[in-house]
Order: structure tokens, then sequence, then C-alpha cells
């Protein structure tokens, strides 16, 4: 509609007649919708060839139905997640256990994030997780053993560990500058680190809150694939505000923590 309207302002301008406003008019929707159609293509053929590849091996019928409901059924929580999110994790109770998880969020309220989380951003990618990330004024009014299973986002924001890979500089700078004060409950079910095989109950995660805790080779591999610079992305964001951390976050630090166990409990019927 705003192609239409605009064509027809330069026609009246111009003084040309009727035909060529609507020639213009018509011609500019017939180009959206082109686009519109190729765009689709080549969404549904890239959705159709990494269904393909992850079907090798796969009986015929399964990999007909799987390329059928890629193609056909709609997928809105999906769809929905458009931020992508590349940082590091460790386990609740071991310092020494440090993994790369990245994040596929979607901004479900003013003070909510829900994320799903991959080993990598890649066709086969293993899902070994999810995360919850909250405002600090959310936080704050949670119950105090509730903040025991939440982490800070401060130091991965000014640390550059915590990025979105190929979004340009000054996009993500301001998408930090409103992270930066914000927290995450994170679970993962799927210990990829240990085994080949999600193995065992959900366990909780936390982030790292100070220099010299993440291994510095598993940043630079991360670096390295991704072609980012933690270092620089450090720099860029030297003048985004350190909050100040709300207490009963990041319990680890105490020297006490919390995590999951299986307690075999009576069946209420």
């Amino acid at each position: 509609m705003a192609l239409v309207r605009s064509t027809q302002g330069i026609q009246r301008t111009r003084g040309h007649g009727p035909g060529t406003a609507a020639a213009l008019g018509i011609g500019a929707g017939v180009g959206v919708a082109a686009g519109a159609v190729a765009a689709a293509g080549l969404l549904l053929g890239r959705k159709a060839a990494t269904i393909g590849r992850l079907g090798k091996g796969h009986p015929l019928k399964h990999r007909a139905l799987d390329l059928a409901a890629g193609a056909i059924q709609p997928k809105y929580p999906l769809d929905a997640m458009s931020t992508y999110l590349n940082g590091f994790h460790l386990y609740a109770d071991d310092m020494g256990r440090q993994v790369e998880a990245t994040h596929f969020c979607v901004h479900l309220r003013p003070d909510l994030h829900q994320c799903v989380i991959f080993d990598r951003n890649a066709p086969d990618a293993r899902l070994i997780g999810i995360e919850y990330i909250i405002s600090e004024e959310r936080f704050r009014g949670l119950p105090e053993d509730e903040k025991r299973l939440w982490h800070s986002h401060h130091y991965e924001v000014k640390s550059g560990s915590l990025t979105a890979p190929g979004i340009p500089d000054l996009a993500e700078h301001a998408y930090f500058e409103d992270l930066v004060t914000t927290y995450g409950k994170t679970f993962h079910t799927w210990q990829y680190d240990r085994d080949d095989f999600p193995y065992g109950i959900p366990q909780l995660m936390m982030g790292f809150t100070q220099d010299g805790q993440a291994a510095d080779e598993m940043i630079q591999a991360r670096d390295d694939r991704l072609g980012i610079s933690t270092s620089r992305k450090r720099r860029n964001r030297e003048d985004i505000p350190t909050p100040e951390v709300a207490p009963g976050a990041n319990a680890w630090e105490s020297g006490r923590t919390v995590q999951t166990r299986i307690e075999e409990t009576e069946f209420k019927r």
C-alpha cells in the first residue's frame, strides 16, 4: 500500500495519467510478491536441505514425513525465537566442568526471555538445556530459596564472553546494555561434556562472575570457530555500566551451592 500511495503522489506531481500510476503500482506489487515467493522458496529449499542431511540413515518413510512436516506445519514458538546468543556455563557444583552454550531466545514479556540451548549452531546440534532470563526487579522479588537457582549476567556481558554472533557491534551493544542487569536460571538436560547420550537428570548451571574462572582455551576455540574476538568485544563494552549484583544471586560464590538429585518418594493416587 505504501508503494502504491508513493507512486500515485509522483504521478500527480508530474502530471502523468492514471494508467501510468496503475502500472507503477501493479509493477511494485508484482515485484514485492515475486521477492516474497523467491525468499519463501529459498527458505523452504534450505529447510529441505537441512532435513535431508539429518535424515541420512533414516527409513524412507521417516524422511518423507520429516520433509512434509518441515514444509507444511506451522511452528510458531520456534519462529518467534529471534535472538541467537553464544556463551558459556559451568555446573553449579563444579567449577571444573565448563561448557559452551548456544542460545535461541524469544523476548516473551518485558521482564522475561526464554531460551532453548544447543551445543552449537548447526543442523545436527544437540539440545542441551533451557534458560529463563528475567529483569532485576523481578529477581529481587523472588523468594530467597528461589534466588539460589539464578545467576547474574553482569560479567558475561562486560567480559565479552556472551555474544550475539553476526549482529553489528552497534546493535549488539544496545542489546547488552539491557541484558547486563538481568538474571538467568539455567538447567542442562544433556551433560554433553561427559556423555554421548542425554543420561541423568537436569543439572543446574551458573555463569562466570570474574576473570580467571573460564578456561582460556575454551573461549579461544569458540572465537576462532565463530570468527569473533572476546577481547575486542570487552573493549567495546567498557562504557556499559556494571550493575551491583542483587543479593542472593550466584549462590555458589559463597562456597555452598545447590544441585538437582533423584529422590524416591511415594506415588499419590
